[in-house]
């Protein structure tokens, strides 16, 4: 099976402070962080993750 394609925040800075997604296989969701993405890797299904960033995004502080 082929690596995941990680993508990072377009909102992320240089650094090791960021989340990686993947979608490796259909139905999954896979994040990570990004000081070692081969590490602790989350998996969670679309619907689960959609909800997590639509809860973020209804919830963030403007400031």
């Amino acid at each position: 099976m082929p690596a995941p394609a990680w993508q990072k925040s377009s909102y992320c800075a240089q650094g090791n402070s960021c989340v990686h997604v993947a979608a490796p296989a259909p139905g999954t969701v896979s994040l990570t962080e990004s000081s070692d993405p081969t590490g602790a890797i989350l998996r969670t299904t679309p619907t689960a993750w959609a909800a997590l960033v639509r809860t973020l995004k209804e919830n963030r502080t403007h400031g």
